[in-house]
């Protein structure tokens, strides 16, 4: 070929979360069909220092940006570069995947398929037999033999016609009760030996066979899609299509990565049947529900979050979810193991964020855009310590989509901070509001209620809106979010991508903020969790912006949960206040008049949120539609939580499957689409907005 030619230059290579990015000079050998690279260009003439096999290799440009691309090879090892530039990337792309090619089809044609072979465990025999003591050289792997079934020459594979299918579905019964005999003869090894349950070779082979299983029903539900799709056209009027379904569930295969029995459908616990009966979404009442916050009452439920501890007792689980993962791989649609989890909603989770509404509420009392501006950035930062429930590395339950939220909080007005800093509640006259009275409309109430609601309002990306407003001090703040989460090695990071605003009706004034990055550290050791990155809060009409730096912790020394930040006028770049300290310990705030004020968030009281009992909440609210789960996890039962789990993520996805053959939208609840966003339907500015408005015309 012409473009067949051996190039060379400077590219940036990812080496690990320590070293990071560094300029390292590649060279593109096409004889040999490899990609090496040096410390510089001098040393050229020396070794390389590392070289890739391009034959079977897979080339492919990052989503992440216009520079950075990856080179998997066919042994797995992959190479994660960048160039200076976009055309540049494209040379590099383009040259690699042509030498790639080249050879790989070179190998095929030097290299004729395999003969068939039976698909059988090899003979284990008794201890002391040639079978079971493995010779340190060899592979796991030998002792499975795989079937490669080769077709007889000069014949052609005939064109599958829809009959076929009940075959095929036949077939893959057959391949999917041998996999299963495959897992348990691995699993049932001893734990310790020459070769173990826990070989790393082997726990590759259970994450293989399964992919592959899962990648040949996917297959298989097109194949049943086409067939549906070429049949609608000559099926009379009124005929059914019955759908092919597996005779197996690869998704019962495993509860933690154990072999399990497959009971029928009459042997599941009635709460799991119900969990997989609930009608679909969309044909429920989908128009927005009022919440009577007299009907809530204040939350009694006290889940203590034990520490995960050494995770040793686990490690089988781990390792074989390990072995599923790549660097920088999204884990959106990774199912994690069960006993990482929370005992709450990530909808209910963002509730907890508000778990102080004595400091929101008081941000509106501010005397002037400078306070006010310092009063949000002191809310914001002792937000993160209830709403992460410290430093426990557990994860949430990932919301179903058109699952919702409802809580609310009665603050006393003598615990909200004025304008002098005081707990007084005296409004100067500029600031006077409507307070509502007591249900018999005899005096007004002594405290303020703050309202929350929280929708998922989409599966794939996974987005979630909330919105919280306190009526008497005419504030609100709606945000939505999406959470991207990636597999770093020995940690999982996640991306909080979305934007919040702060609205603060009597002075006209709106503050958007960004939320921090979440990293699980030392997965397989001791988990926990740090927050990272920067976010900036800004308020276009006082010009007064706030920039926030969680930091994360140094390879070597450094603070664990360490924060910085500054308050600044933009048109003077004046700093006003600094902010250092701990998000879950002690905070300590600088203002420019010299003064100091430290908030231990360990000591700072936490208003307990109100929500309705169970029996009145919808089928759809987080704490009913987890309530199995939760309550397995309350026991301790793993399996039975896993079980749970399973049966709602199974009918979210066929009822996403359901939407996608019929073409029917998902109907959002409480939250309208905006540009990138979500808004909450009714949000308090649109109210206040139409009450001035009927005011000014009735006078």
């Amino acid at each position: 070929s012409d473009h067949m030619e051996n190039i060379y230059g400077y590219l940036m290579k990812y080496t690990n979360l320590v070293t990071g990015w560094q300029y390292r000079f590649f060279v593109l050998n096409n004889d040999a069909g490899l990609l090496e690279y040096f410390v510089n260009e001098q040393s050229r003439h020396l070794k390389p220092r590392g070289t890739l096999q391009l034959a079977g290799a897979v080339i492919s440009p990052s989503d992440e940006d216009s520079h950075t691309f990856t080179v998997n090879a066919a042994s797995g090892e992959q190479y994660k570069l960048r160039a200076t530039d976009a055309k540049e990337r494209q040379h590099w792309v383009s040259r690699l995947q042509i030498c790639a090619q080249h050879h790989t089809e070179a190998i095929g044609k030097s290299n004729p398929p395999l003969k068939s072979r039976s698909f059988s465990l090899a003979s284990q025999g008794s201890a002391n037999s040639p079978g079971v003591q493995r010779r340190p050289s060899q592979n796991a792997v030998s002792f499975f033999n795989v079937g490669h079934h080769r077709l007889p020459t000069g014949k052609r594979v005939p064109i599958m016609q829809p009959d076929h299918l009940v075959d095929v579905r036949e077939m893959m019964s057959q391949a999917e009760g041998q996999q299963r005999d495959l897992i348990r003869s691995i699993e049932c090894l001893p734990a310790s030996g020459h070769l173990t349950s826990l070989d790393q070779d082997l726990l590759m082979l259970k994450a293989t066979s399964m992919a592959t299983m899962n990648c040949l029903n996917d297959c298989f539900h097109i194949l049943q899609l086409q067939h549906a799709s070429q049949q609608k056209g000559s099926l009379p009027a009124g005929t059914t299509i019955s759908w092919l379904e597996p005779k197996i569930s690869l998704a019962n295969h495993f509860k933690n990565g154990a072999a399990q029995n497959f009971p029928a459908e009459i042997n599941k616990p009635a709460s799991v049947r119900e969990e997989q009966s609930i009608a679909e979404p969309c044909q429920l009442t989908r128009e927005p529900e009022e919440i009577n916050p007299d009907e809530e009452l204040e939350d009694i439920c006290d889940d203590k979050e034990d520490d995960l501890g050494a995770v040793e007792e686990q490690r089988s689980v781990i390792l074989h979810l390990l072995s599923q993962l790549k660097l920088g791989m999204d884990l959106t649609r990774v199912v994690l193991p069960t006993f990482i989890l929370e005992k709450r909603s990530l909808l209910e989770m963002y509730a907890d964020f508000m778990s102080h509404p004595d400091l929101f509420i008081a941000i509106t009392n501010g005397s002037s855009p400078e306070e006010r501006m310092i009063r949000f950035v002191e809310y914001y930062l002792t937000s993160f310590h209830e709403g992460r429930k410290g430093a426990i590395a557990k994860k949430p339950y990932n919301p179903i989509i058109g699952e919702t939220f409802h809580c609310s909080w009665r603050m006393p007005k003598s615990d909200v901070a004025t304008d002098a800093g005081t707990n007084s509640s005296a409004h100067s006259p500029s600031e006077q509001v409507t307070l509502p009275k007591d249900p018999e409309g005899q005096a007004e109430l002594d405290y303020y209620t703050v309202k929350f609601v929280a929708e998922q309002v989409s599966h794939h990306p996974p987005v979630s809106g909330f919105y919280a407003e306190c009526v008497e001090r005419k504030m609100c703040v709606n945000a939505h979010v999406w959470t991207k989460s990636k597999f770093l090695g020995m940690s999982i990071g996640v991306t909080m991508v979305g934007e919040g605003v702060l609205h603060l009706l009597e002075h006209g004034e709106e503050y958007t903020f960004s939320l921090p990055c979440a990293y699980a550290r030392s997965i397989l050791t001791v988990p926990w969790v740090e927050l990272g990155g920067k976010v900036n809060i800004n308020c276009a009409k006082t010009g007064y912006s706030a920039s926030i730096n969680f930091h994360t912790k140094p390879f070597y020394g450094g603070k664990l949960h360490r924060v910085t930040g500054e308050v600044k006028q933009n048109m003077t770049n004046t700093v006003v206040c600094r902010v250092q300290g701990e998000w879950n310990s002690v905070l300590e705030f600088t203002y420019s008049n010299g003064e100091t004020k430290y908030v231990d968030l360990t000591k700072l009281s936490v208003t307990r949120k109100r929500v309705r009992p169970l029996e009145k909440q919808g089928p759809f609210e987080s704490r009913r539609l987890w309530q199995h789960v939760t309550e397995s996890l309350r026991d301790g039962d793993i399996d039975k939580a896993t079980e749970h789990k399973r049966a709602l993520e199974e009918r979210q996805r066929n009822e996403e499957r359901l939407r996608a053959e019929t073409e029917a939208p998902w109907c959002t609840k409480y939250f309208l689409k905006d540009g990138d966003g979500w808004v909450y339907h009714k949000p308090l500015w649109k109210t206040v907005s139409a009450a001035q408005t009927q005011q000014t015309d009735s006078n």
